[in-house]
């Protein structure tokens, strides 16, 4: 069966003189389907993800943790204290655990510095923990 166009198949390629050959990857890339929602699926993963709430503390666990925390200066003690960082993105936040020596309570801050030079909110803590409190049970 002839066509038409059957005299351009004895024809050279054309190659362009002022613009260099596209690669086969670019040349690909113009047919690759594209994220019509961009960011989309990062927003789902973030809906989905899960935060704690924050439960209040009793004046009770309150007073027991200020006393765990002059303990813990005092004696210069090993501690693990839990406290809850507050989510950026959304409602709620997780629970974060340090170990080491408390250095100071700065009141001003309103956090306890850490031997390492970290600082925990004072107002976010949850739990302090050491073998020393075992004497105070």
């Amino acid at each position: 069966m002839s066509g038409n166009y059957d005299d351009l198949l004895s024809l050279p390629h054309h190659t362009s003189k002022t613009r260099p050959r596209m690669s086969r990857h670019d040349r690909a890339a113009q047919f690759a389907p594209f994220a019509a929602l961009t960011g989309y699926e990062a927003v789902v993963k973030e809906a989905a993800r899960l935060t704690d709430e924050r439960p209040a503390l009793t004046e009770d666990e309150v007073a027991e943790l200020d006393a765990r925390l002059r303990l813990a200066i005092e004696l210069d003690a090993e501690v693990t204290v839990t406290w809850f960082r507050p989510d950026t993105r959304k409602s709620g936040g997780s629970y974060v655990s340090s170990t080491g020596h408390v250095k100071k309570a700065d009141e001003l801050k309103r956090a306890i510095i850490m031997q390492d030079g970290s600082e925990v909110p004072i107002d976010e803590i949850s739990a302090i923990q050491s073998p020393i409190f075992s004497v105070m049970l």
